[in-house]
């Protein structure tokens, strides 16, 4: 279809954090759009000041008569949306033209040299990177991002639009959907079992993903993945590697070396070999877009972060307070990793909210080994999102198996309660669930303790 012609886009589920972004880029682009979400949030608030209607009862009494129109309107939803929601029944009984939210980044992104970031780690903070790296460098580019970048306080940038960047995600294989001619894959861990059921049928839909490359493209994979690419690694040996690596100041400093130079004394603020890699591998596909070597280092030590991505929150000499998205295993021990590596022999709280029923389910025993690292762990309930409960998969279950003496379930209500009953000078919060919604909250109490 023809996105020039469409003139109103309505959003069933706008205050996702896809959703949003391509809502900002219509907006940016002249269309008329509207949306429904379940929950008033930030975003959503950040939406109707850009004059998007939303509102949060599922009733089609809600939508603008202006939506109303199927001749003029794209509906656009995720597979988080119900098949029993009624504003997208009512949409399908009356011939609207309805496309899932990776169809739609497809269709705008098929006429731009599209560079996308795929694997089950990684993802927002590469293609913010890369998007960062690339505006610095003059290119006209939009990026699509899974997260609020800390330096565009924007889940969208928005510099131009021959050029984009966007992540190509593995749930419900919605990368199929993309046509790249540089893309990246990070990590190829088992995630969304209740999708691919079986490891092997996630590994096969990467190897997909990897022929949907356009002609002359070129494909990046971290060393040890099983897929023919330019290959990038951090203190190992690959197409592309990060070497000399140290910590200055609190900040990375490291070399890279590419098949054809050697880049010396590059700054990068992120803690957490994750994120030096992450920062790797943008780097390479930034010198193999075009742009110049000495431009991308200076562009990526301006580089903030993303929020929720080890996030900051409280750091002075007596307490620190790091807040992240992480919901998977590999992504709670890269955190780990990270704050050892930043602040060894502090004592160390960690707030967990689980992340789905069935991905606590198929990890339990990864979950709980990954969170008996820390001195001390302070766990939620689950947090459902799309998912109805599962017999006997609960957070306490997960508790029992977690190898480590200091921990306890908790109450949303009590976090910062139950945080000062320890001594730990530093704090974590993770969780991709509504356990975000607590942070501010968490450092003002914190901050008044301190």
């Amino acid at each position: 279809m023809n996105l020039n012609s469409v003139h109103n886009i309505y959003f069933i589920g706008i205050g996702g954090i896809g959703m949003s972004a391509l809502a900002r880029y219509f907006v940016a682009n002249g269309k008329q759009v509207a949306g429904y979400d379940k929950t008033q949030t930030e975003l959503t608030n950040e939406l109707e000041a850009l004059g998007i209607e939303v509102h949060f009862k599922d009733s089609i009494d809600n939508v603008s008569k202006n939506f109303l129109n199927a001749e003029k309107t794209l509906v656009v939803y995720t597979p988080a949306i119900p098949e029993a929601h009624s504003e997208l029944h009512y949409f399908k009984e009356n011939g609207f033209q309805i496309l899932k939210r990776s169809k739609v980044l497809g269709l705008i992104t098929q006429n731009t040299f599209c560079l996308a970031v795929a694997g089950t780690h990684g993802k927002t903070t590469t293609s913010s990177i890369l998007g960062h790296l690339l505006a610095e460098c003059g290119v006209e580019v939009t990026a699509f991002l899974g997260g609020i970048s800390e330096n565009y306080n924007s889940n969208l940038i928005l510099k131009g639009s021959k050029v984009s960047v966007v992540e190509a995600d593995e749930f419900d294989r919605s990368f199929l959907t993309l046509s790249p001619n540089l893309a990246c894959i990070t990590s190829m861990d088992a995630d969304h079992l209740d999708i691919y059921e079986k490891k092997e049928a996630l590994e096969e839909s990467f190897k997909d993903f990897s022929k949907k490359i356009k002609p002359n493209g070129k494909l990046f994979v971290k060393k040890g993945l099983p897929l023919k690419g330019i290959t990038y690694a951090v203190d190992e040996k690959a197409d592309y590697y990060a070497t000399n690596i140290r910590i200055e100041n609190g900040s990375y400093v490291f070399d890279v070396k590419t098949p054809s130079q050697h880049i010396k004394d590059i700054l990068f603020n992120l803690p957490g070999r994750h994120n030096l890699s992450n920062a790797l591998i943008a780097l390479a596909m930034a010198i193999e877009f075009g742009c110049a070597p000495y431009s991308l280092v200076s562009a990526l030590a301006s580089f903030k972060g993303v929020k929720r991505r080890f996030t900051y929150k409280i750091k002075t000499n007596s307490l620190v307070y790091i807040d992240d998205y992480a919901h998977h295993p590999e992504e709670i021990n890269a955190v780990h990793q990270a704050v050892r590596e930043m602040y060894p022999n502090k004592e160390v709280v960690v707030v967990f909210q689980p992340h789905l029923f069935s991905r606590t389910r198929d990890f339990i025993d990864e979950f709980a080994a990954s969170l008996s690292q820390f001195d001390k762990v302070l766990l939620l309930d689950i947090y459902p999102a799309r998912e109805m409960p599962i017999d006997g998969v609960t957070s306490s279950w997960l508790l029992s198996k977690i190898n480590n003496q200091n921990k306890a379930l908790i109450e949303k209500k009590n976090i910062a309660l139950e945080i000062k009953k320890s001594n730990a000078q530093i704090v974590v919060t993770l969780g991709a669930g509504d356990i975000g919604v607590e942070v501010d909250k968490i450092k003002e109490q914190l901050s008044i303790a301190s």
